[in-house]
Formats: C-alpha cells, sequence, structure tokens
C-alpha cells in the first residue's frame, strides 16, 4: 500500500486524519529491518544462482527517474529458493557486478556451480574475476524471445517449432547440428534470429551436458520472473516511488510475503543433488 492507501484505509472506516508523511516516517520503522536483512550472511555454497532485474519509476529532486532493482536468487544444497539479495539504482557494468559479487563473497557465499542469466552486460567479466570456477548459463528462454522479434508473425509458429530441435537436443553436438539446419531453412530469410544463437552458443549451451533434471532447473530465469510478477502484482497501483528508499521498502516486505510460500523443494532434488556430487566433488560436499 501507498501512504495514501493507509491515509485513505484509516480515513474511510475510522475518520482518522493521518498525513502521508507520518505514514512514511511509521513504515520506516521497517529500514532497520532491511539494512540487517541485505548483509546478513549466506550459506558457502548455492549450486544455482539466478539473476534478473525489475525496472521502476522513482522520484529524484523534481525529476521522475528510472530506477532497476536487480534481484539475486539462489537455489541451496536442500533444494529450496532464496533470495540473495535486492540493489536498487545501479547500472549494469562490470564494475557494478564485482562489487555485487564480492558482496556476496564477503557475505560468506564461497562457491556457485551455475549462474542463470538473462542479460551479460559487464557480468560474464565479473563472475570470472570472482567465481572462475563457476559456469555460465543463459536463459534460453529469453534468447528465444530476442530471435522471435525478429520473424514476421506469419511464419512465428513455424520457426518456434523448428527450434524446438535444437533446445531439446540430447547433446550440444546434436544441438548445434540442429541449429545449422536451421540456419539453412531459415538463415537467409532471418539472419539476425539465428546469428543471435551463434554469437552466444558458449553461454547458451552450458545445459547440454546435463541430465534433464539438471536442465529443468538452470535453463531458464522464469523462477526469477515468477518472483518479479509478484513484485510487479503489489506496485501496480504504484506508478512512481517517492525515493529509491520507499522502493527498497516495497521490495522486502513483499520478498517477506513471497518468501513464506517458498516450503516446497525442487522436485527430485535428491536425484539433482547425487549427480552434481559425482560431478562437481568437493567443491559441493565439502559443505554439505
Amino acid at each position: 500500500m501507498s501512504t495514501r492507501d493507509i491515509h485513505d484505509q484509516l480515513q474511510d472506516p475510522y475518520g482518522i486524519e493521518l498525513p502521508a508523511e507520518m505514514a512514511s516516517k511509521v513504515t520506516d520503522k521497517i529500514l532497520p529491518q532491511v539494512k540487517e536483512w541485505q548483509p546478513r550472511p549466506l550459506a558457502p555454497v548455492y549450486p544455482f544462482v539466478f539473476k534478473d532485474c525489475i525496472h521502476y519509476k522513482v522520484r529524484e529532486e523534481g525529476r521522475i527517474l528510472s530506477r532497476a532493482a536487480y534481484v539475486v536468487l539462489g537455489v541451496t544444497t536442500g533444494g529450496y529458493k532464496e533470495t540473495l539479495s535486492t540493489t536498487v539504482g545501479a547500472n549494469e557494468t562490470s564494475k557494478f557486478w564485482l562489487g555485487m559479487l564480492n558482496d556476496l563473497k564477503n557475505r560468506g557465499l564461497k562457491d556457485v556451480l551455475f549462474f542463470c542469466v538473462d542479460g551479460l552486460a559487464g557480468f560474464k567479466e565479473a563472475i570470472s574475476a570472482v567465481y572462475p570456477q563457476a559456469q555460465i548459463q543463459r536463459c534460453v528462454i529469453h534468447m528465444l524471445r530476442n530471435s522471435f522479434k525478429y520473424v514476421n508473425y506469419s511464419d512465428l509458429k513455424k520457426f518456434s517449432n523448428d527450434f524446438k530441435a535444437v533446445y531439446n537436443a540430447p547433446n550440444e553436438t546434436a544441438a548445434y547440428s540442429e541449429l545449422e539446419m536451421l540456419k539453412e531453412k531459415w538463415g537467409r530469410k532471418y539472419p539476425y534470429a539465428i546469428r543471435n544463437w551463434e554469437n552466444n552458443w558458449e553461454d547458451v549451451s552450458s545445459f547440454f551436458q546435463f541430465s534433464e533434471e539438471i536442465r529443468k532447473i538452470m535453463y531458464t530465469t522464469n523462477i526469477l520472473e515468477g518472483l518479479n510478477r509478484q513484485y510487479r502484482k503489489v506496485t501496480k497501483t504504484k506508478s512512481v516511488f517517492p525515493s529509491d528508499q520507499s522502493l527498497e521498502k516495497m521490495l522486502y516486505l513483499a520478498s517477506e510475503n513471497i518468501t513464506k510460500k517458498w516450503t516446497q523443494r525442487y522436485r527430485g532434488w535428491d536425484q539433482v543433488l547425487n549427480q552434481l556430487i559425482v560431478l562437481y566433488g568437493e567443491r559441493l560436499s565439502q559443505y554439505l
């Protein structure tokens, strides 16, 4: 609820006149909890870490500016989802991501097996510097959406069906062969739709080496998009936030409500964990 919503809820049934400024001061009581939550200690290893962002409008010195809330979500060794951090207002640069990753490391996160991401502006270089052993998996769903932007609507269904042979292939060799066949069929008409995959193949093909159980977890950032949908749901009536701080309060409170429902771990997690232990040995087993 916005401070205006709080004002109206108190005024209508009770006749209490609470100024918006006072409501803001009351809700500021949550800020110590936010400050305590942000730097809290983390587990030493998360097999999967997802990164994404959602944009908001914030008022600053009489101007309305766009702000990005960067959300980092991890999957614990027990198979449960956990929000690791939310950061408001920073730019996507190598320097920013380096600072964010070092913050995670300083909070106790020693190792990550896979970073699953959408955009990669500066992120890949930062991962190499802080977590050099981690693998990067580009979100396949986002890659498809980026390719579809270059395809005429009349061809979209056929193009989409043909692409299933690429990302459903049993291994990377077969997948790249399917991509070459796709290029022969559609490359002349939609060169940029295919080139998008060729240019990012190294970061989009990581999941092909794993079983279906692991693939389902790592090949898409939909896990974060679900969280972002919940953020949008609670902010749909809030077109502009009065400050970065008010946005941070909302993200914290929304996260608290959402994560209370994260009581189920990933289906078949025992099998996933056993496979990961076989593949990565002490990198994972020493923290179990």
